[in-house]
């Protein structure tokens, strides 16, 4: 005896009636409108399945030889180096902008004390935007270190070894240059810059040999004329911090003028400028930063599951590997 919920089974899982049959009407006709979209959909199918399936994948990290992977790994590690030296230095700068920040909102009062506190935030702005980052100071060794490394190992009889060891010497002298640019901006020393001689053998170097002249040249011009940073903004800021200065350090003297007021209003627009730079150059490190890191763990990890996916190959499939 059967029971009374076998009597309609696609009601009971479907409490509003079967959908399905809205695209699969009875009978075995199909109309040329539902047989395109049948067609249509087959075909998304296969073309997403396929995308599963790669052959002859281009530079697999599988096919990496040892010594790729180690230049890889001693390079991006000092290339994280010298992006947690630049996070740090973004930091100490945010800490500086504090002290502007403080001295900006004591300009809001008139009393005499307020002002003398204006005038000591200015005065410890002056102090710590001029002091050393020793992190900063040791970038030259990891620009050394990078520098060093650019010439790579050789590709022998590996067409797929010449073209990846290609594309990391161009990666890695735009690294090198912008580092350089870099630690020049945040020490304040020409120094820093390095000058890379890129062979003619490459079609980008051209287009790097006349930006590195123009930016070299610029930063060495500042920088020789008395300059203490590259950055416009810091310079705007400690030029108006000088011209306050003179007005407020009296205190209860100090008296409110119109040209105060007007220096006062610049020196929060610069200092606005300057919070919206360093959070814009933060993220980017930031950014990069986490690129690299991926790759590092990209690198070590995945040799071990392509591996793992060509033993499990089969036939005339051995040479195809999976996509994740």
């Amino acid at each position: 005896m059967s029971r009374p919920q076998d009597a309609h089974p696609a009601r009971s899982f479907f409490p509003f009636g079967n959908p399905f049959r809205v695209i699969a009407p009875k009978g075995s006709r199909m109309s040329s409108q539902l047989l395109a979209l049948l067609q249509a959909f087959e075909a998304r199918l296969a073309e997403r399945l396929s995308k599963l399936m790669v052959k002859n994948l281009e530079l697999p990290v599988s096919d990496w030889d040892d010594k790729w992977i180690d230049v890889y790994l001693d390079i991006s590690r000092n290339v994280l180096d010298i992006c947690n030296a630049f996070s740090s230095e973004f930091s100490r700068l945010s800490t500086c902008n504090l002290s502007l920040k403080y001295a900006l909102h004591n300009f809001d009062g008139v009393s005499s004390k307020l002002f003398v506190r204006a005038y000591s935030s200015l005065d410890d702005w002056k102090h710590h935007i001029h002091s050393m980052n020793p992190r900063i100071e040791k970038c030259s060794t990891i620009l050394d270190n990078l520098m060093g490394s650019l010439d790579l190992p050789k590709a022998k009889n590996s067409a797929k070894g010449k073209v990846l060891m290609q594309a990391m010497y161009g990666v890695k002298v735009q690294t090198v240059f912008v580092c350089s640019v870099f630690a020049a901006a945040f020490s304040g020393s020409p120094k820093k810059l390095v000058d890379l001689d890129v062979a003619d053998m490459y079609s980008w170097a051209p287009a790097f040999s006349r930006l590195q002249s123009l930016i070299s040249e610029e930063i060495r011009a500042r920088l020789s004329n008395g300059k203490f940073s590259v950055l416009i903004e810091l310079e705007v800021i400690d030029a108006i911090v000088k011209e306050l200065n003179p007005s407020i350090k009296c205190g209860a003297e100090t008296i409110v003028t119109e040209s105060l007021l007007e220096t006062v209003e610049e020196l929060g627009k610069a200092e606005k400028k300057l919070s919206q730079g360093l959070d814009l150059l933060a993220k980017g490190v930031d950014g990069f930063f986490k690129v690299v890191l991926i790759s590092r763990d990209d690198l070590l990890s995945a040799p071990t599951s392509a591996k793992a996916v060509k033993n499990c190959a089969l036939g005339s499939n051995a040479n195809l590997k999976v996509v994740l």
